[in-house]
């Protein structure tokens, strides 16, 4: 239990109050110029989907965790776990015949020291680590989303790299000015993960991603930024590691997206439980 309650407004009423971890639906956005708010070297999570880019400032996620959105015409929803250093996307559209968009939130639970979020219309659960339906209407539907790439770099970077991005204004931080990774978590995990994989610190940043054979492999982030601007090739199957924007994509050799997303050691393995690491 992460001691939290439930956020269940309906979807667009996200600006009401609640005693919960209040997500953002459609949320106001701005050009880069106008968001003289951020400084370059505050984190942001950068998406880009059919040619249009979006910044989500991390002091802002840390305050939603969750937020509902479209861009680039397809729909998403972003959740952000704390205790996992994990940004995620999934596309929430195109999806079975009879299934609406689900509208994701955050639940209150915890498993593995990773949020729960469920679906405010069937009041189905998932497993957000993973974008799978694991109980309700969605998981008798065997409901698995798909995941777009989400990079974690710097605003100075993203912002140059993306000279026509938007990003999410400063209201939605709720008067927060600050971001609070790896202070809060400086002693380890602060709720139960269970088994840690010992080969890598518990809050070592990777980059995790399935292959098309279905074998997770985690890069670490520090070797592989290393490796890619020596221009060497940083690749599992078929799987490439590029720099983008400050931060790392995994595509394949086509350069097609293949939905990667940076988080903590423990959460990654402990989700993807014999995951192949780079470099082993």
């Amino acid at each position: 239990m992460g001691g939290v309650l439930i956020d269940d407004r309906p979807f667009q009423r996200t600006d009401d109050d609640c005693n919960c971890i209040p997500a953002a639906d459609n949320p106001d956005f701005s050009s880069a110029e106008a968001a003289t708010w951020l400084d370059d070297d505050d984190i942001v999570f950068g998406i880009e989907v059919n040619g249009e880019a979006r910044a989500y400032p991390r002091r802002i996620m840390e305050v939603r965790e969750m937020v509902n959105d479209t861009i680039g015409g397809r729909d998403l929803a972003i959740p952000y776990c704390t205790l996992c250093g994990a940004a995620q996307a999934y596309f929430t559209d195109r999806l079975p015949a009879g299934i609406r968009r689900p509208i994701l939130r955050t639940s209150g639970l915890l498993i593995r020291s990773n949020k729960v979020m469920y679906d405010v219309r069937t009041y189905s659960v998932f497993d957000t680590f993973l974008g799978r339906a694991v109980t309700g209407r969605l998981a008798r539907r065997g409901l698995q989303l798909e995941q777009a790439s989400v990079i974690t770099t710097d605003w100075g970077t993203w912002r140059k790299t993306h000279p026509e991005t938007t990003v999410l204004v400063e209201s939605l931080a709720l008067g927060r000015d600050f971001d609070f990774r790896n202070g809060r978590d400086a002693d380890g995990p602060i709720f139960p993960v269970g088994d840690v994989d010992p080969r890598l610190a518990v809050h070592e940043d990777i980059v995790g991603v399935v292959s098309d054979s279905g074998r997770p492999i985690a890069f670490q982030r520090s070797a592989a930024m290393i490796a890619l601007n020596r221009g060497e090739e940083v690749a599992f199957e078929n799987i490439r590691l590029v720099l983008e924007a400050g931060g790392i994509r995994a595509v394949d050799a086509a350069g097609r997206d293949l939905g990667s997303h940076q988080a903590f050691w423990f959460a990654w393995s402990q989700f993807h439980p014999g995951t192949v690491l780079w470099p082993n």
